[in-house]
């Protein structure tokens, strides 16, 4: 399985853990990513990562998550294609940074792309060719905890 996560996947353990979703949604993420470093799961990186990541303030934040560049199996670069797909995006009332990393996901060929962002989630269901979830539901989906 090939996974995108957004830089608000990679910020999820930042944020406050005293609120139960995020707490869930950290975990979710945490063993995925587990899952990745284990090449269970394939992660894509992409250029408007690098580009979001380099814009956190803080240091150690900033270095952790880049970190999985260097785990990542594929590196998407924002190119022609990968703009035209963004930018169709956005005619679907989804920000310019959500729409590239979208983009982004879809050149990767991503199986899943996992976000926290709820506006994101719900833009996308009226957008074909992408399977998008927030941490915990990506996490039940790769690992079929359903399928019975």
């Amino acid at each position: 399985m090939r996974i995108y996560l957004d830089m608000c996947c990679f910020n999820r353990p930042y944020d406050d853990q005293t609120q139960s979703r995020i707490r869930i949604e950290t975990e979710a993420k945490v063993v995925i990513q587990e899952k990745i470093k284990n090449a269970e799961y394939e992660l894509i990186w992409s250029s408007i990562l690098d580009f979001e990541c380099a814009k956190n303030p803080f240091d150690e934040h900033r270095i952790a998550i880049l970190n999985w560049r260097s785990i990542a199996s594929t590196m998407i670069m924002v190119d022609k294609f990968v703009l035209e797909r963004a930018e169709s995006l956005m005619n679907h009332g989804i920000g310019e940074y959500d729409a590239l990393h979208v983009s982004c996901a879809m050149a990767g060929k991503a199986n899943v792309f996992i976000t926290t962002d709820d506006r994101l989630l719900k833009r996308l269901q009226a957008y074909n060719g992408v399977m998008a979830m927030l941490p915990q539901n990506a996490l039940a989906f790769l690992e079929n905890w359903y399928e019975n």
